[in-house]
This record gives C-alpha cells, structure tokens and sequence, in this order.
C-alpha cells in the first residue's frame, strides 16, 4: 500500500504540477484569443442564449435527448460539490486570500476552454438508438484518428466516475450527516445506495430531471445562508476585495525563502483549485452536453460558459467573500472547519446544519451526475454491452464510500482526474481549426454526420 501511495503521488505531482496547470491555463489563453474574448465581448449573447433563455416559453420539446437546461443541470451537478465549499476554504488556507483572484483567472480561461470542448462534443458525437453519445473518446476517436488516446480517457473516466465522482461524495455525505445530525454511516450508506440505485437505473433521462430540481434548491440555499453572512458584515466586502488583489500579486520574501513566494501559492493554489471545481479542460462535460437535442454546437458551448460562470465566479466567490469578511482566512482553520466556522458565526448553531446539508446536496448531485459520465465511457469501451452491471456494481459502491476509509481513494481519484485531462487537452489543441468563433446565426450545418 505504501508503494501504491507513494506511485499516485509522483504522478500527482506531474499532471496537477506548475507545467499541467500552465498547459490547461495556456490552452484557455489560446481559445480566449481565437474567439476575440467572447467572454465579455458576446457576453450579452451567451447570457441570452442562457440564463434569460430559462425564462422564455418554448425553450424545451418533447424530442428525443435533453433539453439544453438539462444537460447544464446535469453538468452543473457534476461540478458543484464540496469544492464549492471545502475547496475554496482550502485554497484560501493554502495559497491566503490572493489565491480567489487566480481561481477567478482560471475560470475566465476556462469559460473558452469548455466552450471549445462542449463544441467538439456537438460535432462529433453519434447516435444510438435515441439518444447521442459523445465526448472526448469521439472527438479523439474521430478527429484525431487515435483510438487508444480515446481508449485512454475513457479508462481514466470511468475509474474516476468509482472514485472522485463516487466514493468520495458519499464518504462526504455519509460524515457531513453523522457530523451534523449523529446519523450512523451504515444507515446514511444504505439509504443513499437505494436513493442513488432509483436515480441512475432510470438512465440519463430520470439523472437530468433530479439535477433539473435539485440544482435550484442547491443554489436557493447556498444563496440565502451566504447572503446573510454577507450583510452581517457588508462594511467588510470592500476591504475584503482589497486583500483578495493585493495578496494575489505579493512578491514579498518569505522568511528564508524567495521573492515572489505569496504571490506563487497563491497562483497554484488558485488555479488548482479553480480548474478542481468547475472542470473545465478536464473532459466530463461534453459527455451531457452532447447528449442534448440541441444542433447548434455554439449554443452548448455557451451553456458550458454559463456554467463554469455560476460555479467559479459565482459560487465560489461568495463562498471566499464569507470566509474573508469574517476574517478567518487566517485563522489556520481549514476545510469543513473553516466553512462551518464562517456560517456559525452569523447564524449560530444553524450555520453548522447548512454546511452539513449543503454538503449532502451537494456532493448527492455529483454523485447521480457523475454516474453518467462513467456509463458514457464505460459504454465506449465495452461498445454498448453490460450497461446494467456499471450501473449496479456504481451503485454498490456508493455503500461501500459510505462506510470505509478511503484516503487513499481520494488521493488516487485525484490523480485520475489529472490524467483524464492530458489527452483532452492535446485534442482541444490539434482541433482547433473545428471549433468556430461566436456568432448570432445556428451552425447546424456545421455538424458532422
């Protein structure tokens, strides 16, 4: 085991190292220039096509695959979890309150990032039966022509979806409830195994309409309890926003160390944690979006950009704001700590039962979502066969994360979630002459048969 540990920690430390984190940021600069800065200057476009598309009639029908709100439910689910909490008090723990300023950065990037790969899902996915399949294993497969690079991130998916998208959400709901409410692991073990079982033997279909409904409620709640903790202490957000800038660019000496040393952490820290929680580059979210009975690759790609929007900018944003302004990015707290603490000391007793249940939302969401990334790229190795046997030996796993130790587990998952990113990533590179710029008109017949 100590082999094991050590192994995953040297490749840990190669595809989550500085080169990894410049490679992801890089290819983000790259698309950002391409597409002329679309996040702000198509801003008021991809905000119509998305949020403000919610509220038109019309915007859903009754054909075959997702809706493009599903799919973004879905894939939002997918990367709202305990990062949005635990990692921002991470980040901020590890790289001070500079670091917020470096997530913000990366999700700025990252919105070009997914943008791109939400593109290259739409025109390279193919159809089964009713519904599409795609994804990074197609558009290797397919634009690329290299089948065991798509081989590649279909193995690292699917072993990711057990670990990180699995083990690692109930092991955090099943200790967020015994924290916060004394409910023994095996009970909540149970409980979530048949809850989870219901969800994902329903296929794709019943996963999206559970995200559709739960995302809301995730949001309503985080958004109340934080916007509290936010008015309590208003006279502090100024100074707070003044911190998050000036220790972004500290080049101060670190007592026997280098110039620059603050301003490092903050960076890697930042980054890392910001590509952490909303994903993009790492590959999962063209595996939904794809699935949508949208024909306008650019309008999933704007889906993609609104998401990693309300989950860095956003969320994690108000989350840092709450941590700062109470004054606790220095407390030496960290983790679910340091978010409960931010929380009870506004509300009381009442800010520990929010962190405990937005922690269960939270990481449930995940934890249904995730199971559709993995079928997706189990179903691309095993060419469609055994689709019940993933479903159900995930669905058992969900016990077993529940009720066990696993550390090492997340350390591994971790690593997996690095790995899948590599060859993602070289394919947003040699593919970019597909991916086309912003534009008002559909590009329907841009799509490739």
């Amino acid at each position: 085991m100590e082999t094991v540990t050590k192994i995953n920690s040297f490749i840990n430390g190669i595809v989550w190292g500085p080169f990894m984190l410049c490679v992801l940021l890089g290819v983000g600069v790259f698309y950002t220039v391409k597409l002329r800065f679309f996040q702000i200057t198509h801003f008021r476009l991809w905000w119509d096509k998305t949020f403000l598309s919610m509220f038109r009639q019309g915007h859903n029908n009754k054909n075959a695959g997702l809706s493009p709100i599903q799919a973004m439910s879905t894939a939002l689910a997918g990367a709202i979890g305990t990062g949005n909490i635990v990692g921002v008090a991470g980040a901020i723990t590890l790289g001070g309150a500079g670091a917020v300023f470096w997530m913000w950065l990366a999700a700025f990037f990252g919105m070009a990032t997914i943008y791109a790969e939400n593109y290259l899902g739409m025109i390279y996915r193919e159809k089964r039966g009713s519904q599409y399949s795609g994804g990074p294993m197609y558009y290797i497969e397919k634009g690329l022509h290299c089948k065991w690079g798509a081989v590649l991130f279909a193995v690292f998916c699917t072993l990711s979806a057990f670990g990180m998208g699995n083990m690692t959400q109930s092991n955090s709901i099943s200790g967020a409830l015994h924290n916060g409410f004394g409910i023994d692991t095996k009970a909540s073990g149970i409980v979530m195994t048949i809850l989870v079982g219901v969800i994902v033997f329903g296929g794709i279909g019943r996963i999206a309409s559970v995200t559709e409904k739960l995302v809301p409620v995730m949001a309503v709640l985080f958004f109340t309890a934080s916007l509290m903790v936010l008015f309590v202490n208003a006279k502090n957000i100024p100074s707070a926003f003044v911190k998050i800038f000036s220790e972004a660019f500290d080049v101060r000496c670190a007592a026997g160390g280098f110039m620059g040393y603050g301003m490092a952490r903050a960076l890697k820290y930042g980054i890392s944690r910001g590509v952490f929680s909303n994903e993009a580059g790492l590959g999962t979210s063209p595996i939904v979006y794809s699935a949508a009975q949208s024909n306008d690759p650019a309008e999933q790609g704007m889906w993609g950009v609104f998401q990693v929007f309300i989950d860095t900018i956003v969320m994690c944003t108000i989350m840092a704001l709450c941590i700062i302004c109470c004054g606790l990015d220095e407390s030496g707290m960290d983790g679910i700590a340091l978010s409960t603490a931010a929380f009870e000391g506004v509300i009381g007793y009442s800010g520990r039962i929010f962190v405990s249940l937005s922690i269960v939302l939270f990481a449930f969401a995940t934890l249904v979502s995730w199971c559709y990334y993995g079928e997706k790229s189990f179903e691309y190795l095993s060419g469609g066969r055994w689709t019940k046997v993933y479903r159900t030996i995930y669905t058992l796993a969900v016990f077993a994360g529940s009720v066990l130790s696993i550390d090492l587990v997340w350390d591994i998952s971790d690593t997996l979630n690095g790995l899948m990113a590599v060859p993602n990533i070289i394919a947003l590179f040699l593919l970019r002459k597909e991916v086309r710029s912003f534009s008002p008109e559909p590009t329907t017949k841009k799509l490739k048969a």
